[in-house]
């Protein structure tokens, strides 16, 4: 009895030690984006501990549909009834004559009261400090911040959080962690589309079309076909790579780092960003899902972690993307890092809608949706739950917004309310596997 005793006092102070360290593992914040009120909810229902969202001025996503102020409030309210955050978009570079206007914006969100703002400009860095000092600001990855000394600096102004440059590796930010406070917050992109310019300070779109890029309305240039053009021979296009469907030298794949959580949460980044401020509520429920899942099974045991990586890649490639790349992460990218084929999305499935409320149809329960891609009556498709389980069901009626019958929902945007074969729950998320995919 004693020898089992001391056996079993030895694996309880193992298992003790084995748990404290992994207390002492810095817990990441999975910070998702959100372009509409929709699609707020629904990151904060698939998983997001916060989300990042632009009003209707002073962010780098003019050609995303951003929160107009009723909205903020109702999104900030849904956000934080759910005990999850909300950060809020100033980050233009600006000038003279932006800056009246930007007053006037951080006194509205003063009464708005999100949890972060995330600021690039100094200036506006100082007009934040002065109208709205209770609310956190995050440094942007606009601000080029590269080094510990650069994280140092705007600690001292009063900075909570700054978020890292895309271009540098894991060793780097290490290093940034070891040489700054214990409470400086580092904030890290883990997933999304990567941008050819430094920390997206980018300038092709102002040349090329009038639109900004740093003013918030980019035209992704980078994701067009080029050629060269000698100045002595116009309209005599020479190939820079070319095969039979063109060339895309700027054209990089998207960043994923789902298979690195635990080297990305050593590094001692505090929040794992989603880029995608522009996707759908489709998009951005499978990739929080997805990164939820992963980083609470990493830190309930790394056996768990991986024993579910199958699960992990098979979810995260039924969002769009352009094939995946770990970035900068592990030293500089090479040409295996571009894509010089084409410049369309991976897109295994489709996105139909949002569940709503329960309504009632000739005696049939069914789900109210806004539809945003045709299906019919007698089709199958899936309901997609926050829970990681996608349950495929049958279309067994459907029905217009006056309550007639229809075969199926041809107009974009559509309310409609649908009977399916096994009855969703509330901000599910349907979807149909694409066409072309099966």
């Amino acid at each position: 009895m004693r020898a089992w005793h001391t056996g079993q006092t030895a694996a309880h102070e193992e298992g003790d030690t084995v748990t404290k360290m992994r207390d002492k593992i810095r817990k990441p914040e999975l910070l998702v984006p959100a372009s509409s009120l929709e699609v707020l909810k629904t990151a904060v229902v698939f998983g997001a501990d916060a989300v990042y969202i632009g009003g209707e001025a002073f962010g780098l996503r003019a050609k995303a549909k951003n929160f107009t102020s009723e909205e903020m409030a109702e999104g900030i309210a849904f956000a934080h009834a759910h005990n999850v955050r909300v950060h809020v978009t100033a980050n233009i570079l600006a000038h003279n004559d932006d800056l009246t206007g930007a007053r006037t914006y951080f006194e509205e969100l003063k009464a708005r009261k999100p949890d972060a703002l995330i600021i690039a400009d100094p200036g506006m860095f100082l007009l934040a400090r002065e109208i709205c000092p209770e609310i956190d600001i995050h440094i942007s990855t606009q601000a080029n911040n590269t080094n510990y000394m650069t994280y140092r600096f705007w600690q001292e102004q009063g900075a909570k959080r700054v978020v890292s440059a895309r271009e540098l590796s894991l060793a780097e930010i290490r290093e940034i962690r070891e040489k700054i406070p214990e409470e400086m917050e580092i904030e890290s992109f883990i997933h999304g589309a990567m941008c050819i310019s430094y920390s997206g300070r980018c300038l092709l779109s102002n040349y090329f079309t009038g639109r900004d890029a740093n003013h918030g309305a980019c035209t992704h240039p980078c994701r067009w076909k080029y050629a060269v053009v000698e100045e002595t021979r116009p309209g005599e296009y020479l190939p820079v790579y070319e095969n039979e469907r063109g060339t895309f030298l700027f054209n990089s794949k998207d960043l994923c780092m789902i298979e690195f959580i635990p080297e990305m949460i050593d590094a001692g980044i505090d929040s794992f960003k989603i880029e995608g401020r522009m996707k759908t509520a489709l998009y951005v429920a499978t990739v929080a899902r997805t990164y939820r899942r992963a980083i609470d099974d990493y830190l309930e045991s790394e056996d768990k972690y991986r024993a579910n990586m199958d699960w992990y890649r098979a979810e995260i490639a039924k969002c769009t993307y352009r094939q995946f790349t770990t970035g900068f992460y592990f030293g500089k990218p090479d040409e295996t890092t571009q894509i010089y084929d084409n410049s369309t999305y991976v897109n295994e499935y489709t996105y139909l809608g949002i569940v709503g409320e329960l309504t009632e149809r000739e005696g049939n329960v069914c789900v109210r949706i806004e539809q945003r891609n045709k299906f019919s009556v007698g089709d199958w498709i899936e309901i997609m739950k926050p829970d990681g389980s996608n349950v495929p069901v049958e279309v067994l009626a459907m029905y217009n917004e006056e309550g007639e019958k229809v075969e199926s929902c041809p107009h974009s945007k559509q309310v409609i309310d649908i009977a399916l074969s096994v009855l969703p729950q509330r901000y599910d998320i349907l979807r149909v596997m694409s066409k072309k995919s099966l």
